[in-house]
C-alpha cells in the first residue's frame, strides 16, 4: 500500500509529491493524458506545439522568486522576451515582472518535478472512501487502490463533491466562484508579425500569445494562443461543444479585427473550455490537512488566480504534513 496517493498533476500536485517522495512512497494519478494540468502543454508534431492554458510565469513573492531561478539555473525554464503589446489602454505595464516560460512547455515544471515519481494518467478519480486506516480509491475506468494518506489537487467544486463529507473544518462555507475561459489554438500562414503577446480591452478576446515568439521550435507556419475573457467564458464555456466552429471564429474574427494581424490562411483549430480556471479571491487559509485521517487538500484557489498560488500552497500542506 502506497503512503500518499496524489490527485493531479499540475504544479500543486507535482510540487507536493516531489516533496513527500524524498520520505514516503507517492503515487501521482491524473485524469489527463500528460503532467501539467491548467499549465498543459498540446503538442502538434515534435517539437511544436501551443502553451494550452498557462502563458508565462511572473513571480511575486521571495520564496516562488528563489524556486523559479533555481529552474533558470537548471534551465527549465527561460525568460520569454519580446515584444508584449498592451491595447487595453486602462491596464499599466508593469516592466518590473518578467514572464518565464518552460523551455519545451509551460508543463516543464511539473514534469521536472515529478520525473522519478510514479504517475498513472488517464486515471479520473470518481469516489473516495475511508476504510479503517487507509483510502479506497475508485477510477471512472473502474480500477481502484489504497493508500493511507490521500492528497486532492483539483478545483474546488471537483473537491467539494469527492470530500466534503470528510471535512469537519469550514473550508467549503466559503463561495468560492471558479473562473471560466475558452481557448483558440490557431495555425496560419506566416504573418510577420513581431508581437509575442497582445493584451487586449475586448469583452470577448482577454488575451493573444504568439507560439513562436517563445522560440522553442522553427517552423514555416505561425501558431497562436487566444484565450477569451473570464466573463465571455463564463457566458458559453458549459455550451461551446455544441458549436465549437462557430466560438471558435468568434474568436479569431476577433483576433483579426483587433490585431490587424494579416491571417491568409487558416490550417489548424483546436478549441477548449476551462470551466474551472482560477479563482480570482484568495481564502483565508492556504491548505487543508487533517492528519486523523490522512486527508490534504492544496490548489491555487486557496490563494488566488496565479500558478504560483498553487506552490505556495503544496508549500504549505507539506509543512503541515511535515
Amino acid at each position: 500500500m502506497i503512503d500518499f496517493a496524489v490527485i493531479g498533476s499540475g504544479i500543486s500536485g507535482a510540487t507536493i509529491s516531489n516533496k513527500l517522495n524524498k520520505k514516503y512512497s507517492v503515487k501521482v494519478f491524473e485524469k489527463a493524458k500528460g503532467v501539467g494540468g491548467r499549465s498543459s502543454f498540446k503538442r502538434f508534431k515534435g517539437k511544436i506545439g501551443f502553451d494550452h492554458g498557462l502563458q508565462y510565469l511572473s513571480p511575486r513573492s521571495r520564496k516562488f522568486k528563489t524556486f523559479t531561478n533555481k529552474l533558470i539555473r537548471k534551465r527549465i525554464i527561460k525568460l520569454w522576451k519580446g515584444n508584449h503589446e498592451f491595447l487595453n489602454e486602462r491596464v499599466k505595464r508593469d516592466k518590473k515582472h518578467v514572464k518565464l516560460i518552460g523551455l519545451r512547455g509551460n508543463n516543464d515544471i511539473s514534469k521536472h518535478l515529478l520525473k522519478t515519481i510514479n504517475c498513472k494518467f488517464q486515471s479520473e478519480l470518481s469516489k473516495i472512501q475511508r476504510q479503517k486506516n487507509c483510502w479506497f480509491l475508485k477510477f471512472k475506468d473502474n480500477t481502484n487502490t489504497y493508500a493511507k494518506n490521500l492528497i486532492i489537487t483539483a478545483p474546488f467544486p471537483q473537491v467539494k463533491k469527492l470530500a466534503s463529507s470528510f471535512v469537519k473544518t469550514k473550508l467549503f462555507r466559503n463561495k468560492v466562484k471558479m473562473n471560466s475561459s475558452l481557448t483558440v489554438l490557431l495555425m496560419t500562414n506566416k504573418t510577420g508579425s513581431n508581437v509575442s503577446s497582445f493584451f487586449t480591452n475586448d469583452d470577448i478576446l482577454g488575451w493573444v500569445s504568439n507560439e513562436n515568439s517563445k522560440k522553442r521550435f522553427k517552423y514555416n507556419k505561425d501558431l497562436w494562443v487566444l484565450q477569451s475573457t473570464y466573463d465571455y467564458g463564463k457566458k458559453h464555456t458549459d455550451n461551446y461543444r455544441n458549436k465549437k466552429k462557430f466560438y471558435t471564429n468568434v474568436l479569431i474574427n476577433k483576433f483579426k479585427k483587433l490585431t490587424k494581424v494579416k491571417i491568409k490562411k487558416i490550417y489548424f483549430t483546436h478549441i477548449h473550455g476551462w470551466k474551472y480556471s482560477s479563482n480570482s479571491k484568495p481564502l483565508k487559509t492556504l491548505s487543508h490537512w487533517d492528519k486523523k485521517i490522512g486527508l490534504g487538500i492544496c490548489a491555487d484557489w486557496f490563494g488566488g488566480p496565479r500558478l504560483e498560488n498553487g506552490w505556495l500552497s503544496a508549500n504549505d500542506l507539506y509543512n503541515k504534513i511535515k
